[in-house]
């Protein structure tokens, strides 16, 4: 059977990313735009995540991307902000200016507008970094309103860094 985003909370899945963590002895951290801090927010609901959790980057606008995270101008204008290489670039800059062994970063475009034919509303790009690993990417196209939107991204961003985790180390 195929597991839907409503079967889990949100708080479990990031209990079961601490508990993994902590396992594993290694660090998180976000980037994030369209959740606008909503993971780190999930995870920081996690009593004991000063264990396991570095910090977060919200970096909603283009600026915020490139001061906080390093995204270069030129990524951006040739693929936009919601894109594969940005949320590569995102992710890379996370990991470089924190002190995270693991990151993710999510950026997309929750609505209601915002959206193009070519990247409608509901279009998230994420982007997992684990140590000594490539960077893992996915997209995902969601429906519902901005705040439907929002808490699919963040599930897949929490079940992605378990499942890559799992998978992987």
């Amino acid at each position: 059977m195929v597991k839907r985003i409503e079967d889990e909370p949100l708080e479990s899945i990031a209990a079961r990313l601490g508990d993994r963590m902590l396992q594993l002895g290694l660090r998180l951290a976000t980037a994030e735009s369209c959740t606008g801090g909503w993971v780190a927010k999930t995870v920081t609901d996690i009593a004991g995540c000063s264990a396991w959790f570095d910090r977060g980057f919200v970096t909603y606008s283009n600026a915020a991307k490139q001061e906080m995270l390093g995204v270069a101008s030129e990524t951006l204008d040739a693929h936009g902000a919601v894109s594969e290489p940005v949320a590569k670039a995102m992710v890379a800059g996370a990991m470089a200016r924190s002190q995270a062994e693991v990151a993710v970063a999510i950026t997309g475009i929750a609505g209601p507008g915002g959206g193009s034919a070519d990247k409608p509303v509901g279009t998230v790009w994420f982007a997992w970094g684990l140590p000594g690993q490539r960077v893992l990417t996915g997209c995902d196209r969601f429906d519902g309103d901005r705040d439907r939107v929002r808490h699919q991204a963040v599930w897949v961003a929490l079940e992605g860094l378990l499942e890559h985790l799992q998978a992987r180390i």
